[in-house]
């Protein structure tokens, strides 16, 4: 293992965090869209991609424990004293790109998210059943049931670990 390992696992997340706000930034316009018949399969994708970045998040831990044993530091190394500890050469200039395309990433996935919550937030709750009887109470239940699982969803899409890996934050 070794720092060009580090900076794979690194890219990994990145594209996998890429993904995210790309994922969040569709569902904000199917929702200002008005296509709430998609809110469950928007919910779905926003969640795959997070089961991927939990394990992209314990790849780019395995490595960075490599790196910081190598370079003589405590497992639990935040990217940023990795990058003070780098020896001579293009490491703290690599992994510094990688912080603040982190950054950066977590920037934007945090108000994508605070801008989906109002919007599903704003979204008319199904009223009474009207006409459809039967039918049309389990629409709006279930019109219902996808708006609560969506906001669930993007309330999940923090990711407090890799900020505090950034040192972003600090327990």
């Amino acid at each position: 293992m070794s720092a060009s390992d580090l900076s794979a696992a690194l890219w990994q997340e990145r594209r996998q965090l890429e993904l995210l706000l790309f994922r969040l930034e569709t569902q904000r316009l199917h929702v200002d869209a008005g296509n709430l018949e998609w809110l469950n399969f928007m919910a779905s994708e926003v969640e795959t991609v997070l089961d991927r970045l939990r394990f992209e998040a314990l790849a780019r831990s395995v490595e960075s424990a490599a790196v910081a044993a190598e370079w003589g530091l405590p497992a639990q190394t935040t990217l940023v004293e990795l990058i003070s500890a780098a020896p001579a050469g293009p490491w703290s200039e690599i992994l510094r790109e990688h912080l603040d395309a982190l950054r950066g990433l977590l920037a934007r996935l945090g108000e994508a998210a605070r801008v989906n919550e109002q919007a599903l937030r704003a979204l008319p709750l199904p009223g009474r059943p009207g006409p459809g009887g039967t039918a049309g109470l389990l629409d709006q239940l279930t019109t219902a049931g996808n708006l609560e699982r969506s906001l669930a969803v993007v309330r999940r899409t923090s990711q407090p670990l890799l900020a505090q890996y950034l040192g972003m934050e600090r327990d």
